[in-house]
């Protein structure tokens, strides 16, 4: 059974391992382009089984490696260490979070010039908690989406979400039934809204002698 199931001609999913985040088990996929050029770029690394790897070679060289947001950095060193030639890219949050790994500029809504013919970004920030840089993939007209849209569906909450856990997941309002951005994050994006403008009002305020 292979590891790679394609979604259209240049573009693949690839399911990881569950990870534990905060005492919930949350699931990992990696989305791996093959560029106009043919390098291969892959969004959200997973764990790097010797069987994808073995698939993932013989989709073409893997030249870069993408971290959406400051969450999705696991296995990004596994993958350096595999394919030293890839480039690491990701917003500035995640290469604060990993001053171990070498990235290239911080990822944002310019797309890098190798990029440019397959794919565009939007980076979505705002929140003091967190950003994340979302991307579409032209050719299958694929829009990649990380945390900023969460959607379990119900099996997948009764295996691994049961209890009040299987609550939280629809209180959060991140169940596939509703799929949005998790509500503590879409609260963030409120309070740095306030926070920001609060900050103009001191900068452009009344100088008091």
């Amino acid at each position: 059974m292979k590891l790679l199931e394609q979604i259209d001609d240049s573009i693949w999913l690839a399911k990881g391992e569950m990870v534990n985040f905060h005492g919930f088990p949350y699931p990992t996929r990696s989305v791996i382009v093959r560029l106009s050029k043919g390098d291969i770029w892959v969004w959200s690394p997973v764990k790097l089984r010797p069987k994808l790897r073995a698939e993932l070679d013989q989709l073409g060289p893997i030249r870069h490696l993408v971290s959406p947001n400051k969450i999705h950095h696991l296995y990004l060193h596994e993958w350096k260490a595999a394919y030293p030639d890839a480039k690491i890219w990701g917003p500035e949050s995640t290469i604060r979070k990993r001053p171990d790994l070498h990235f290239g500029v911080p990822s944002d809504d310019t797309v890098p010039a190798e990029w440019q013919t397959d794919l565009d970004a939007a980076w979505f920030k705002g929140s003091f908690a967190m950003d994340e840089v979302v991307f579409y993939h032209r050719s299958s007209r694929t829009v990649i989406v990380a945390d900023l849209i969460e959607a379990f569906g119900d099996e997948f909450l009764r295996k691994y979400w049961p209890g009040w856990r299987r609550r939280v997941a629809y209180l959060g309002g991140i169940t596939a039934e509703d799929p949005r951005a998790p509500l503590d994050w879409r609260l963030s994006f409120l309070i740095g809204s306030k926070l920001a403008l609060l900050g103009q009002g001191c900068m452009t305020g009344p100088v008091r002698g």
